[in-house]
Order: C-alpha cells, then sequence, then structure tokens
C-alpha cells in the first residue's frame, strides 16, 4: 500500500491529544463571547457589498475578524503543552505555524483596512497576492532547507495506486506555491455564507491527521487536531445565524495550514481531492470573471458557487449541509485514493 495505516500504540500521546483539544475547546467557548463584545465596542464590524445578495444586507455590522480567537487559541495551548508533554518544536510544525499565523497576519491586516475604512476594499488586490506569494515562497524555501538542504527526496510526492514519485525541484516549487497561493484564495472565497468555511475545513483537515498519523508525524497530528478544537468552538456563534465572521484573518490562516499539511505530509495530491469543494468555489468565481469579461453574460446566477445555490432559494443552512457533506465525502475519498494498492 502507499501508506500504511499504522496509528501510534503509546496511549499517552492520544491522552495529551485529547486533552489539548478539551482546553483549546473550552478556552474559544470561553473567550469567543468577549471577543465578540470587544469587536462590537470596537465597531470591527462586516460591510456587505451593494451588488451583494438582499438577504446578507442584513449582517453590515456583524462583528468580523474572530479568526483571531481560532488563529492564536490553539498556538498558546500548542506551545505550552510543549513543555510538559511529548509534542514539540521542529521544521514541520515550524511549517504549519509559519503558514497559519503568517497568512493570518496577512488576512488581519486586509480586515482591519476594511473595518478601518467602512469599505469592502482592504489590501490592494496586487499587493495583497504579493504578500501571499512572498509567505508562499519564504515557506517554501523553509521547507526544502529543513528537509535537507534541497534533497531531491523532498520533492517527491505520493500518489494513491502508484506510490512516491519524485518530481523536478523546480517544477515542484511551482507546484507548491500554487497550492499556497491557491488554496489560501480559495479558502477565502468559501467564507460567504455562516458556517460554511470552517465546516469544510474541518472536514477537510480530517484526512490529513490520518496521513500524518500513518506517517508518524504526531506533531502535525496533533496541530490539526487543536485548530480542529478551535473551529468547532467558532462554529457556535458562527452558525446561521451567526454572531460573528472569522474574515480574512481565520479564512487565509486557514487556507495557509492546510496547503502546509498536505506539503509535509507528501500528500499534495490528496489536497486536490480533499479540498474539492474549495476548487469548486474558486473555479466558479474565475469562470464566472472570465465568461463575463468576453461576453458581458453569466454562467452562473452569481459567483462563487454558494451564492449561486442562494439566487435559487437555497438558505443558508441548506447551502452549508449539501456543500458539508460533499465535502466531508470528498474527504473520505482522499483517505481511499491514498490508500489504494
Amino acid at each position: 500500500m502507499l501508506l500504511s495505516p499504522t496509528f501510534p500504540s503509546d496511549p499517552s500521546l492520544y491522552l495529551w491529544a485529547g486533552l489539548g483539544f478539551l482546553v483549546v475547546l473550552f478556552l474559544m467557548l470561553l473567550c469567543m463571547p468577549s471577543l465578540i463584545k470587544m469587536l462590537h465596542r470596537l465597531k470591527y464590524g462586516q460591510t456587505e457589498r451593494e451588488e451583494g445578495l438582499a438577504s446578507h444586507k442584513s449582517k453590515t455590522g456583524t462583528p468580523t475578524m474572530g479568526g483571531i480567537a481560532f488563529v492564536l487559541i490553539p498556538f498558546i495551548v500548542y506551545a505550552i503543552f510543549t513543555l510538559f508533554t511529548p509534542f514539540s518544536w521542529n521544521a514541520e510544525t515550524l511549517l504549519l505555524w509559519g503558514a497559519y499565523l503568517g497568512y493570518g497576519v496577512i488576512g488581519f491586516a486586509d480586515d482591519y483596512l476594511i473595518v478601518a475604512r467602512h469599505s469592502n476594499i482592504g489590501l490592494k488586490p496586487k499587493l495583497k497576492f504579493g504578500l501571499q506569494s512572498l509567505l508562499a515562497i519564504v515557506l517554501i524555501l523553509v521547507y526544502f532547507f529543513a528537509s535537507g538542504h534541497f534533497d531531491p527526496a523532498a520533492s517527491q510526492m505520493y500518489i494513491g495506486g502508484v506510490g512516491k514519485v519524485n518530481v523536478n525541484v523546480i517544477l515542484f516549487f511551482i507546484i507548491a506555491f500554487f497550492m499556497y497561493t491557491g488554496t489560501t484564495n480559495a479558502v477565502n472565497l468559501s467564507d460567504g455564507v455562516d458556517g460554511l468555511c470552517s465546516g469544510l475545513c474541518i472536514a477537510a483537515f480530517i484526512p490529513f491527521i490520518c496521513f500524518a498519523l500513518w506517517e508518524q508525524k504526531l506533531d502535525v497530528a496533533v496541530i490539526l487536531f487543536l485548530v480542529i478544537a478551535g473551529l468547532i468552538g467558532y462554529l457556535f456563534f458562527n452558525i446561521h445565524p451567526a454572531k460573528v465572521f472569522m474574515g480574512d484573518t481565520g479564512s487565509l490562516a486557514l487556507g495557509g495550514i492546510l496547503a502546509s499539511a498536505a506539503l509535509v505530509t507528501k500528500m499534495e495530491v490528496g489536497l486536490l481531492v480533499a479540498g474539492m469543494v474549495f476548487i469548486a468555489e474558486a473555479l466558479s468565481d474565475i469562470i464566472q470573471v472570465v465568461h463575463y469579461k468576453r461576453t458581458h453574460k453569466r454562467i452562473f446566477l452569481m459567483a462563487p458557487l454558494h451564492h449561486h445555490f442562494e439566487k435559487k432559494g437555497w438558505n443558508e443552512m441548506k447551502v452549508c449541509t449539501v456543500f458539508w457533506s460533499w465535502g466531508a465525502l470528498f474527504a473520505i475519498l482522499s483517505i481511499i485514493l491514498a490508500l489504494l494498492p
């Protein structure tokens, strides 16, 4: 088999991971009400687009930047746990946290400018993509140097039914670059319906927890487990009708750590499958823009894809239920494909 589904046998690892999960969840439930009140007081509220859905107009003023909580709390808990548990800092954990915090900072800058200006204009698109690209390059270089100074083994990829495939270093660099920039922007586009993005991310992270455990990358698995705990706590306040939005602070961070998880587990192909709903969201937006510029006609009633179904009469909970279901199915499929003989 491509991956050997052998889980770690030390029960203490599961106990510490479970405790970390509960601590993160408890802190999220404890801190989110105060964070929401603070964001209200600072008037850091959502500004809906004029051309947006009429049903979303009432969301104007809802606190945004709630992603701050599920970015910082899992990181702080993990940092404390490394002091007295088997979990530690290494090149792979630094790559995950570097992407999570780094893209979170870019998203925070974008969110702050939006709320400060009371508009939908944050960082200029070219500047925002430039910062995302620069961070992607830094993270990839860190990955290569940490893997042995451009050791060819660092550019191997797992493909279900095939096994390890050696990829040219330059080609791998390009693939990894688009993994970071593509995933962060695709996850960001999915954050348009209450609870949608966080639910999809929970589903997408689960296969990479399995891949990490099977590869004995315990720290990677624990980090993703803690992030899931943060997202579950956040969902209590983001499910429709949402009391808070994650903003780019949360969505870019989630996309970044998802890309890093695929990189360190060498399951880049698995990311294409587990993240298929994110890909559909991004493609719908790209197709809509390109087609409209050429013909001045729309293929979808509104892009990204979740808004198309809202235009067709689906309420937000139905959109979430259907999209989450597809996200879960693709997550399961990515595990099955990874185990193809």
